[in-house]
């Protein structure tokens, strides 16, 4: 069981370096092709492709595999919904329709 990891922790670190390398030459690619010619931009360099690549990955897509956080609050907020009875549901819609400005219109999807 050791000799396996032994063997396959390398094998796993260069093939993620190799899928980083690999984003960032087309990230390069995909630039140097597309905002020269349609936007009058610079061209990019590995190294600032890899950047921008990093940056939108922080700022678009988060650190997390699965979503992030957002993605779990949603479906346990849709999963304290499905167990709300129908009169709560029409109150709580109601309520914030009047609060955030749906007023009855925010009722109308009610019917599931």
């Amino acid at each position: 069981m050791r000799w396996k990891l032994v063997f396959l922790a390398p094998v796993v670190l260069l093939a993620f370096a190799l899928f980083i390398a690999l984003g960032g030459f087309v990230v390069q690619l995909l630039w140097n092709w597309l905002m020269p010619a349609i936007f009058g931009w610079p061209a990019l360099t590995f190294w600032q492709a890899l950047g921008l690549l990093a940056l939108c990955r922080i700022l678009f897509g988060g650190f997390s595999a699965r979503g992030g956080p957002g993605s779990r609050v949603r479906r346990r907020m849709a999963e304290k919904w499905e167990h709300l009875p129908p009169e709560k549901r029409a109150r709580l819609r109601r309520c914030l329709g009047e609060r955030f400005g749906g007023g009855a219109a925010a009722g109308a999807g009610d019917a599931q």
